[in-house]
């Protein structure tokens, strides 16, 4: 079969066809240079294009810099423009190329053509090289004084440019008073709006350095200026309005009169297409009337419907930007909107950032008059396709239940959902069902008569098992199966990830055992022993204290864990109040639509922490060898396993968390053996009317005396260099050469396990043994740790790579040897040193 035939695209000619194409076209920009011959602009034109178009894929260009600045001599303004654009590039990056420009941009600046002359001035201080800001004070101030309201618009603007370049020559040239003048006398109202801006960030800038700068920019929120602009308001374009209404909002008027003057004045902006205008005239209006609470409810009333027409009128993300305004209106009076619910049911084109505020709106302004209709809606949501909508309709559902007193309707709702046999639904209906219940127990009854029907292997997300386990502990007298629904899941202790799942089972067997105590009697021990020996610190310090609370007395215990049943009132806010004015003082800006204020999304010391990859592989340097670092990169691929980095953060983290002074009791998978002497004694003593502590709790509980630990076995003879020294590329070496001398597995003791809480406590320990770390790492159940020691009589070097499962007591050792014979030697001393971790 013959090849098939090669396809051959004919190269664009605006596209750069190989490496000579800048070559070639400095060569034809150079022939055009000096030719005037008809045709020539339009040759000009399509060299251009292919300069501009390398230049936009990211080839250097910037050797036709001086072709094309020659090429510019033409009056088409399309060769200008593409020119300018050239320049302004590469400028920037290059001063010494800008000062071939400067000739030709000062000529540009005084040509008939007005257009010419505003781009060229345009440029001129788009250049951003401060050797050149002695060539822009000219031009400004001619294209200040210039008869085209055009170039006088560039000029305001490239006086802003010229402060930001170089502060005193803008202030020298005495550029801000020209600028008052033209705002103040100018007959273009697009000069006027240019000028205010660029004087309202000088004086801005300028006002902490100067008391005449601070006067100037008080001077700008005075009456006859406010006035001024006002009267010429409808001359302005809608961005250069939306930067007067923003000015006007920060000006203090005098009397009522005077506030009603502007409202009227303005009132037909709300009718104004562009929604920045519209919400720009609402924070004035909002902002004017503050202090009167009368027309300041009358006020909302009369932005309701351009709001609404905004909602429905726009794309989606006006649509989103105007509901986030509307939900902090809502938020501050719910009572205005409420008749209009029905503009907030989703639509189903809608994206769903718009579908979630729209549920956040019917959350907001259900009440008695209209939550059935809204929850009627809501309950259709729920059986949506698009799981993330049916799980916020749901919520939405019981955050309105939470709101209101009648909620018989919707507690049959919700656990209609419960029948529904969707794992999605399932899960938020128990998370709601559990709160609901804390606010109104007097429908524990009905409730818990449906829940005990759900299996809990069906019920795989976190929050939803940690509630109906929650469930099963408070209302254990009303559900036949909870004890053993609870052991159960004692039982898969080891497979539960969630340490939100483990702590309320802890809880939750606690309560159930001062209910039902037989049934409850087993799983209660091996919940205790398990937690006691859970990885999590939460979970090993809730189990602990409800061991030692039982241990001490257990009507005392009842009473903390297990006190009388109080009705929730109201939940908890996110938000202050505090939080929602700083976000209203800001409306019509990113604070809204973020719903936070300012200083929390552009302050530095506000931003959230970076997020760290938790990643078994990062592994950290022992503290001897922090200095030599491996980059990741030099690892050859068949020694993968032996990662070697650096982090020293780890150090304080585990200092902190080991600081406790007790020992864990032994955890053997299922009933463990725990016992009074397995803790150290509590910072109290029992007063003589208190019954002491025995071991009745223990006996009751299952969980008998343990033997008695036979002694670590004593080191062998082998002794071991204590200022044993490696560096990491020698270490990599030995790895990859040395044969392994032994491979086994062995166990770590459960008091180890306890104190293991990061991987340098286990680093400290065995550097105490003279077995140094040189790169350690992982997470709870899996540490890896590669050790070294030398002889100390001869340099002689072990290298170990240990594995420790924290949550089988399992510890996995590859041990290497430059003296093979005495491998089983180190073997037993390195085990001897791992045993006695977690006693001393």
């Amino acid at each position: 079969m013959a090849p098939p035939a090669q396809t051959h695209r004919s190269p664009s000619p605006s596209q750069p066809s190989g490496k000579g194409e800048v070559s070639d076209l400095k060569m034809q920009l150079r022939q055009l240079a000096g030719s005037r011959a008809p045709g020539t602009d339009d040759a000009k034109r399509e060299l251009f294009k292919k300069v501009i178009s390398c230049m936009t894929i990211g080839i250097d260009v910037s050797s036709v810099f001086s072709e094309m600045v020659m090429c510019s001599a033409t009056s088409d303004i399309v060769l200008k423009k593409m020119c300018y654009l050239y320049v302004g590039n590469y400028a920037k990056h290059n001063p010494d190329l800008a000062l071939l420009t400067i000739n030709f941009l000062q000529r540009d600046c005084k040509d008939e053509d007005p257009m010419i002359r505003g781009l060229a001035l345009r440029s001129l201080c788009s250049l951003r090289v401060t050797n050149l800001v002695e060539y822009l004070v000219g031009p400004l101030g001619a294209g200040l004084k210039d008869s085209n309201s055009y170039v006088r618009t560039v000029a305001a603007m490239g006086v802003l440019k010229l402060y930001h370049i170089s502060e005193s020559t803008c202030m020298d040239a005495d550029f801000p008073a020209t600028l008052k003048h033209l705002m103040l006398n100018d007959r273009e109202a697009q000069v006027v709006a240019n000028c205010l801006c660029a004087l309202q960030e000088i004086w801005g800038l300028e006002a902490t350095k100067s008391e005449e700068a601070s006067t100037e920019r008080e001077s700008l929120l005075s009456k006859p200026l406010i006035y001024y602009l006002l009267n010429r308001f409808k001359e302005f374009s809608e961005w250069a309005q939306c930067a007067i209404l923003d000015l006007v909002s920060k000006y203090v008027p005098s009397d009522s009169n005077e506030i009603f003057d502007m409202m009227n004045l303005l009132e037909d902006r709300l009718q104004h297409a562009n929604g920045a205008v519209v919400l720009a005239t609402i924070k004035l209006f909002l902002q004017l009337t503050l202090s009167m609470a009368d027309i300041h409810q009358q006020v909302y009333e009369r932005i309701k419907a351009p709001l609404l027409t905004l909602v429905s009128s726009g794309g989606p993300e006006q649509s989103y930007a105007v509901l986030s305004h509307l939900h902090l209106l809502v938020m501050r009076a719910p009572y205005i909107f409420s008749a209009d619910y029905k503009h907030f049911y989703c639509q189903y084109n809608e994206p769903f950032y718009v579908k979630k505020l729209k549920l956040e709106m019917l959350t907001a302004v259900a009440n008695e008059s209209n939550t059935y209709e809204i929850v009627t809606e809501l309950c259709e949501y729920a059986a949506n396709v698009d799981i993330p909508m049916a799980r916020e309709s749901i919520r939405a559902v019981g955050k309105i239940a939470l709101q209101q007193y009648d909620v018989n309707a919707i507690v049959d709702r919700l656990l209609q959902f419960l029948e529904m046999e969707k794992d999605h639904v399932t899960a938020e209906t128990l998370v709601l069902v559990k709160d609901l219940l804390r606010k109104y127990p007097q429908w524990s009854h009905d409730c818990i008569a449906v829940v005990g029907n759900i299996s809990s292997k069906n019920v795989q997300e976190p929050k939803a098992k940690a509630a109906l386990i929650w469930m099963l502990g408070e209302y254990a007298q009303d559900m036949q199966d909870a004890p053993y629904i609870l052991e159960s899941l004692i039982e898969n202790w080891e497979e539960e990830h969630s340490a939100e799942v483990r702590l309320h089972l802890l809880t939750a067997v606690v309560k159930c055992f001062f209910r039902r105590p037989p049934e409850t009697q087993k799983a209660l021990g091996a919940a205790l022993a398990a937690g006691v020996n859970d990885f999590h610190q939460d979970v090993h310090d809730r189990a602990l204290l409800y061991y030692r609370l039982l241990q001490y007395n257990v009507s005392i215990a009842e009473r903390v864990v297990n006190p009388p049943k109080q009705a929730v009132s109201v939940f908890a806010d996110t938000q202050s109040n505090e939080i929602k004015d700083r976000i209203f003082d800001e409306f019509n800006s990113l604070s809204v639509v973020y719903q936070k204020p300012s200083y929390m999304f552009t302050d530095k010391e506000h931003r959230g922490p970076f997020a760290f990859s938790e990643e078994i592989g990062n592994l950290s340097l022992g503290e001897e060898s922090t200095d030599n670092v491996v980059p990741a990169q030099r690892i050859e691929a068949n020694d993968k396993d032996l990662l070697l980095s650096t982090s020293d953060k780890e150090e304080s983290k585990g200092s902190i968390h080991n600081s406790s002074a007790y020992s864990a009791p032994g955890y053997d998978g299922s009933l463990a053996a725990l016992s009074q002497t397995d803790l150290v004694s509590l910072d109290y003593k029992p007063t003589p009317n208190v019954p002491s502590a025995t071991f009745a709790i223990d006996d009751l509980l299952g969980l008998g005396l343990p033997a008695a630990a036979s002694p670590p076995p004593p080191p062998p003879v082998l002794k071991l260099n204590t200022k044993a020294a490696l560096e990491p590329n020698a270490f990599q070496q030995k790895w990859r050469q040395l044969p392994i001398s032994i491979s086994q597995e062995t166990s770590i003791s459960p008091e180890g396990v306890a104190t293991l809480i990061s991987p340098q406590t286990l680093i400290h320990h065995m550097q105490g043994h003279s077995i140094h770390c040189i790169a350690s790492g992982g997470q709870a159940p899996n540490f890896k740790f590669f050790f070294y020691a030398q002889k100390a009589e001869e340099p002689s070097t072990y290298l170990v790579e240990c594995v420790v499962n924290s949550s089988s007591c399992q510890v996995q050792l590859k041990i290497k040897a430059d003296d093979q014979s005495t491998s089983q030697a180190f073997s037993e001393l390195f085990q001897s040193a791992l045993s006695k971790f977690g006693f001393s």
